[in-house]
């Protein structure tokens, strides 16, 4: 019998869990828990017997690979994926994947919540400013993208975006939704820019002084991505030169001391809340623990990130 275990420090919410529990045990195979662990060293010990691991946001390193002698898949319950070492993965011919979409709508609601409480000016009681007319950018036009445009629309802003993929176009025209012809083009013309990009060699300090000083003036930056896309000394840099330019982030950066001299101009969260709903913690927890069924009976390898 296949053994699948969930390793979750932030632990799934209940219903997550016994969604889980049902999916995994309805197909035949053993379900383990290990939640709230405290140590990279009981993680180890748990993936010893797995053949299957579900995770969050919890590191799957080269240590827990080779720890765990029978493991065959790993999933990550979310879109990023950047926590699973896809090169130790690959070396032991174990799929990685991740979960595509089922967090998309609670990313764009709060990237959106986080615009709204920064030009309203914190709900500090003055005046602050509208959406509607606004130009928004989407760097990305993924799920989250999509949605990001859907909601945009329906505050009444002029939507763009900037894609090199012929499929993204035709989504684009057919979401009424503005090409524009490079990354530098979104950013000059835009006076919101919410950037979804995966950290990747080619993406990580791509956002940096000379494509961020292209925003117009009063431009703001949402980032509810990844902190390692930011050239966070470049942004700094900018802010300090330019008052007008603001940055939204649901992920502290690590100079955070640094950005909160700039005051109301910078607004980050307390944690990660990208995913912090009840909708997508069990959407993506039932999602993961219906790919690694499929894997394990059928070979499906749909949402493999390690080919």
């Amino acid at each position: 019998m296949a053994k699948v275990l969930v390793a979750t420090d932030k632990p799934f919410a209940k219903v997550a869990v016994d969604g889980i529990r049902k999916i995994v045990e309805g197909a035949g195979f053993e379900l383990a828990l290990l939640e709230k662990y405290t140590s990279e060293a009981e993680l180890l010990a748990a993936v010893a017997d797995v053949d299957a691991l579900i995770v969050r946001s919890d590191k799957v390193t080269p240590a827990v690979i080779d720890a765990a002698k029978q493991l065959k898949i790993v999933v990550r319950a979310g879109a990023g994926y950047d926590n699973i070492d896809l090169e130790a993965c690959t070396k032991r011919g174990i799929v990685a994947m991740n979960t595509p979409g089922q967090n998309s709508n609670a990313v764009a609601e709060l990237a959106f919540g986080l615009m709204l409480y920064m030009i309203r000016n914190r709900w500090n009681g003055t005046s602050g400013s509208e959406l509607r007319g606004k130009k928004l950018g989407i760097q990305a036009y993924g799920h989250i993208g999509r949605l990001m445009a859907e909601i945009g629309k329906g505050f009444g802003m002029d939507v763009y975006s900037y894609t090199r993929s012929d499929a993204n176009k035709k989504q684009m025209a057919a979401d009424g939704v503005k090409l524009v012809g490079s990354v530098e083009e979104l950013y000059s013309t835009c006076n919101f820019v919410s950037t979804h990009v995966p950290a990747k060699e080619d993406t990580k300090k791509s956002l940096n002084y000379e494509l961020l000083s292209k925003m117009p003036k009063g431009g703001i930056l949402v980032n509810t991505a990844r902190k390692e896309i930011i050239d966070e000394d470049g942004l700094l840099r900018l802010m300090a030169e330019r008052e007008d330019i603001r940055y939204i982030s649901d992920i502290e950066p690590d100079k955070k001391d640094e950005f909160l001299k700039f005051g109301d101009r910078v607004l980050f969260t307390a944690k990660k809340m990208g995913a912090q709903t009840a909708e997508a913690n069990i959407n993506a927890g039932l999602a993961a623990a219906e790919q690694i069924v499929r894997f394990l009976k059928n070979g499906d390898r749909t949402f493999q990130v390690n080919k």
